[in-house]
Formats: C-alpha cells, structure tokens, sequence
C-alpha cells in the first residue's frame, strides 16, 4: 500500500499528534507521518514524534509576522513532501494564504461539537450553557476559525459535577478515537471509487436535461431521450482503473491527448476512437478540468437546438 503523506503541527503536548502517529504504524492504515512540526521549538510533542522516528520542527513565531513564519512551515511541509495537513492542537491563527494553499488537505481537530463553542474555552461554555453532551469535531480548515466543513464528529456525557477540566479529559479520549479515523478516511477518498462516482455525478447531472442510468455495470449520463455523454468506468474487465469515460473528436485527439500524460489518459476498450477515458483514482483530480471535460463531452451530443438555447441563456 502507498501511504499519503501527512505533516502535523502540534504547539504543546502533542497528544492528538501521537494518536494519529500510533495509528500510522497500523499495517492497514493508509497515512503516515513525515514531518510532526511547531511553533513552539520546545513543545513536549516533538520529542515524542523524535523518539518515534519521525522528523520534526521547531520555529518560535515570536518576531515573524503571521505570513512569513507560515511560509516557512509551508517550506518544511513541502520539503517532507506531505501533501495534507492535520493541525492538532497549533495555536495560531493561519494566514488567509496559507490556508488557501492547503485548501481542501488541511484538517483539524476541535474540541466541541461544531458549530457550537468555536475558539477556546468549549469545555465551560457547554457547563455554562447546561448542554446535556458535548464532544469533538473534526473539520477542514477554512479561513474563517473553526468554520470549515465538519467531517466527523464525537458526542461525550457531560456528568452531574463536572468541571471544564473533567469534561476535557474525557473530550480527549474521544479526539483520539476520532482523528485518525476522519483522517484515514479523508485522504483515501480520491481513490476511493464510491468517492469519485458521487463527485462525476453532480458535475454530470448539473448538464442540461441530463440523466443516470446503468450500462453495462458503469454509471452513465446522457441527455434525456439522447446520447450518452459520460461513464464512469470502475475496474472495467479487470483493468484496475477508476476513470471517467467522454467523448471526443477522434483517433488524432486521443492519440495527443495519452502522449501528452500517457498515465492520466487512455484509449478504453470497446469504446473506439471517439471516446477517451481520464483516470480519476490518482489522487490528484483536478474536478474543475473534470467538469469541463463532462461539459465539453455533453456538448458533442446534445441536440443542436438544446445547445443553442443553453448559448441564448448564457449570453442572457
């Protein structure tokens, strides 16, 4: 198995930080760590992350504009070659562009059901507020604090007497079920072929009159009462890909199209020289080029009268 490569940043103890690495060292875990990094040169986690063989990095921000000491984590965490990142338990504020590099591969984790108690002190407000549970989350980062898209979360009973400390301690053991769980699921979902068939499906289906059925086994789109203008073809006759299936003019753009990413690219079988298949289970789909190749293909087979009214609207 090929693990994705995954950075954290830890500002203290490191705990979160050590469940997910516990959890990398599992045969069937699909991550693993390559850089644990901080803010704080001192903070306990990064010895532990040492002592387990993982490299770290320690660069105070005191003196460094937010911008500049997080270019340099960004410079640590590409050099490690990670290509996501699980913050757990950084105390600082992202800037808005780092976080917009990390847009989509950047996790967090939170201890209060979200969206309820962003920022500190969850563990009290939930006491203050008389809330019966409380929890965890675990979201992506946005750039906006603590207000990303929740991925998954835990629930945990707040007991008769508890304080903020004996809340959290508990919130804590839920956290480090929670995010190596989220995470592991996170990052295989671009391979995951249930994944892309929903991700094909909206972008197909936002088509003008267009409509699913089954072919052959593989999800289709077409125009209602026309052609086909998309499949999703899943291990078809063994051939262990993953991949979306469009039209296109011909032999020539075919042949220029696998030259130039012969990976990426390919001639599915039984389909002949109009269509082209795109492997979507690399891991690095780009779905803005995927929807403009569902929208190019639709165009191929759609009624000339439809395209023109969608043309007409267009222009509107």
């Amino acid at each position: 198995m090929t693990k994705t490569k995954v950075a954290v940043l830890i500002s203290g103890a490191g705990t979160n930080m050590a469940a997910l690495l516990y959890a990398a060292k599992l045969p069937d875990c699909p991550y693993k760590i390559v850089l644990v990094a901080s803010n704080n040169p001192e903070a306990e986690g990064l010895n532990i992350a040492a002592a387990e063989g993982v490299p770290t990095y320690g660069k105070s921000h005191v003196g460094l504009n937010r911008v500049d000491h997080d270019l340099i984590i960004h410079d640590q965490i590409t050099q490690a070659g990670a290509t996501y990142v699980a913050l757990a338990g950084y105390m600082r504020i992202l800037s808005r562009d780092f976080v917009e590099k990390w847009d989509g591969r950047m996790l967090n984790i939170h201890p209060s059901l979200l969206p309820k108690y962003k920022g500190l002190n969850t563990h009290q407000s939930a006491i203050n507020a008389k809330e019966c549970v409380a929890g965890c989350s675990v979201h992506l980062v946005t750039a906006e604090l603590d207000d990303g898209p929740v991925l998954g979360q835990i629930e945990v009973t707040v007991l008769p007497g508890d304080t903020a400390e004996s809340l959290a301690a508990r919130v804590k053991m839920a956290e480090h079920q929670l995010y190596p769980k989220i995470l592991a699921e996170y990052v295989v979902r671009e391979t995951n072929p249930e994944y892309l068939i929903l991700q094909v499906r909206k972008l197909a289906l936002a088509q003008p009159e267009a409509h699913e059925v089954l072919s052959h086994g593989m999800p289709c789109f077409g125009i209602i009462g026309g052609k086909k203008f998309a499949y999703v073809s899943v291990d078809h006759h063994g051939d262990g890909k993953t991949a979306l299936l469009v039209k296109i003019s011909g032999a020539e753009e075919q042949g220029m199209l696998i030259d130039s990413d012969g990976e990426r690219y390919y001639r599915p079988a039984y389909f002949g020289d109009g269509w082209v298949g795109i492997r979507l289970d690399l891991g690095d789909t780009d779905w803005n080029h995927v929807g403009d190749w569902i929208a190019k293909s639709w165009r191929a087979v759609a009624p000339k009268k439809l395209a023109k009214l969608m043309d007409v609207a267009a222009d509107f």
